[in-house]
């Protein structure tokens, strides 16, 4: 298939594309040349067949004078003499005609199909490009690429005198061009009658299967028969009904059958080699099938989804405010007291949210203990940390209280969505690393803030989506039910409320830290409503606060 082509399937609506091959136009193309050289040889003959739903609606052929002699060997094999071809028309006279005739191409109207069919298109462009015309664009199918994948294991080759030989086929190709014409139009035929018998209905089953020669499950491609073009989540099924994967998808039908084609990735082989069913649900739209993949994932912790368990790694940075001297820790899970950032997506994440802030206020690094009544020994050392001015020692008695319970203030506010200050103090350093050189210092530092503006971001989204409490969000016909930042439910216009097929986590009261198992529903939906806030129609019980780039310390993250 054409780079043309290909880029006009991608442009084009599903509901196009999957529309009943029986109800598409092809356009059946064939020419002979004086070579095959698309840049120095020359057109001599066209051929074309146009049908629908099995009927054939016309026929165009033409001689073509190429304006040179066409060599001896062309003659001899397709008959074609200069004497024959001196009185028909250039190629430039015979375009517009057969353009014409071949009909609306580039919109998808009539799809354009030959046996080794990137020859005649390229042909064809070549004389388009001479002629100073529009080169032709639209839906490219080849039935060479089809034969491999459907017949290959009946005939020798996929030559198309061997197939209509062998397939028995109406018309028999001359190496002229309406007779070939006509033989791959019979081929066509057979081949979408061939290949309806593993599920392909539809006009991009047809494309794709080209794409599947030779895969090893392809027979397999029959499970697919009856996915919806639409919204849902897959399940791939084992032996005994267990599930091996989740995915959702915007065309259910179309992304499982992918998984036959060019998806490459090492462990689809393996799975597919398990697969015996594939179950769907049908969703109402793309960021429902998002949040069930989710729920579903993290229900049955599929084998082959590897981000399946990722929630156990998760974690939280803790500043344990209600504690004399508080300090910086990272948690798995987050305590009944302090405030807390996350949960996160890794401890590594963490770990440089935490050197952020510790590069920031210099906050003690030490674990002691200290209580209300500590007091710190006379002869107590001071930690290296102090002795190099980036941290508090209160161990050694050192450290002011009202400074440190002010550095305080500046952790616990980034932690709680404004960040503006440590912003501008590791703005301050990275600038004054960079005008000493020490460029890879000023790097880490780098790393270090965007780490923290990545998880201050996450926070704000997620925070502004729970302080809605119970809100309905209208797009367009779509209306979300949201509470506590879980999705509750979905409706459509026109359709009554639908409950969904799996039930949403626990809420947890605002105010508390949200629960790692609910972090990735959450911020589905919050950037979801967050990209489409202004065309968004929401009433809640509580604050609707989207776009959340409305404060000012979020338009600093942004710039940042």
């Amino acid at each position: 298939m054409s780079s043309g082509g290909l880029r006009d399937i991608h442009q084009r609506s599903f509901d196009e594309l999957g529309r009943p091959l029986s109800d598409v136009t092809f356009c059946v193309v064939d020419l002979e040349t004086t070579g095959g050289n698309r840049t120095d040889d020359l057109i001599t003959e066209v051929g074309a067949v146009k049908v629908r739903g099995g009927e054939v609606l016309g026929t165009f052929q033409t001689l073509v004078n190429p304006g040179r002699a066409i060599p001896p060997q062309i003659t001899i094999l397709t008959g074609l003499s200069d004497a024959l071809v001196a009185r028909a028309p250039r190629i430039e006279t015979v375009l517009p005609a057969l353009l014409e005739f071949m009909g609306d191409t580039e919109s998808g109207q009539t799809v354009i199909v030959g046996h080794n069919v990137g020859f005649d298109v390229a042909f064809i462009r070549a004389a388009l490009e001479r002629a100073q015309r529009p080169r032709l664009e639209g839906t490219i199918i080849d039935t060479v690429a089809l034969a491999r994948r459907l017949v290959r294991d009946e005939v020798p080759n996929c030559k198309l005198g061997t197939l209509a030989d062998r397939l028995r086929l109406e018309h028999r190709p001359s190496h002229r061009a309406l007779d070939d014409a006509w033989a791959t139009a019979d081929l066509l035929h057979f081949l979408i009658e061939r290949a309806s018998g593993m599920g392909v209905l539809g006009l991009d089953d047809l494309i794709a299967l080209s794409k599947l020669a030779g895969h090893p499950q392809a027979a397999k491609l029959k499970m697919t028969a009856d996915l919806p073009r639409s919204p849902g989540v897959y399940m791939f099924c084992g032996h005994q009904g267990q599930v091996l994967y989740v995915g959702k998808a915007t065309n259910l039908r179309q992304r499982v059958r992918s998984y036959f084609g060019s998806d490459d990735r090492r462990k689809i082989g393996p799975m597919l080699r398990e697969t015996q069913t594939v179950r769907h649900l049908a969703l109402p739209d793309p960021i429902t099938a998002e949040v069930i993949e989710q729920r579903l994932i993290a229900q049955m912790l599929p084998r082959f989804n590897r981000k399946g368990t990722r929630a156990d790694k998760y974690c939280y940075v803790k500043l344990d405010s209600d504690e004399p001297w508080p300090r910086l820790s990272i948690v798995k899970n987050p305590a009944k007291k302090g405030i807390h950032l996350g949960p996160l997506p890794s401890r590594s994440m963490a770990r440089l949210v935490v050197d952020a802030l510790h590069t920031a206020v210099p906050l003690r690094r030490c674990t002691e203990r200290l209580g209300r009544n500590f007091v710190a020994p006379t002869d107590a050392p001071v930690c290296s940390a102090a002795q190099l001015g980036v941290a508090h020692c209160p161990c050694s008695g050192t450290a002011d209280a009202a400074e440190y319970a002010r550095d305080v203030e500046v952790a616990r506010r980034a932690m709680t969505g404004d960040p503006v200050i440590i912003v501008g103090r590791l703005h301050d350093t990275m600038r004054s690393l960079a005008t000493q050189q020490r460029f890879e210092e000023a790097a880490t530092v780098r790393d270090r803030l965007q780490a923290l503006l990545g998880a201050v971001k996450r926070h704000r989204l997620v925070e502004t989506l729970r302080s809605a409490d119970r809100a309905q969000i209208t797009i367009g016909g779509t209306t979300w039910i949201v509470e506590h930042a879980r999705l509750v439910d979905v409706t459509q216009d026109g359709s009554a409320t639908r409950a969904l097929p799996v039930e949403p986590p626990d809420s947890v009261p605002l105010g508390t830290p949200l629960g790692r198992e609910m972090i990735d529903e959450a911020l589905v939906l919050a950037k979801f409503f967050e990209k489409h806030a202004d065309s968004a129609t929401a009433t809640c019980s509580g604050d609707w606060d989207f776009p959340v780039a409305a404060s000012d310390a979020v338009r600093h993250l942004r710039a940042s």
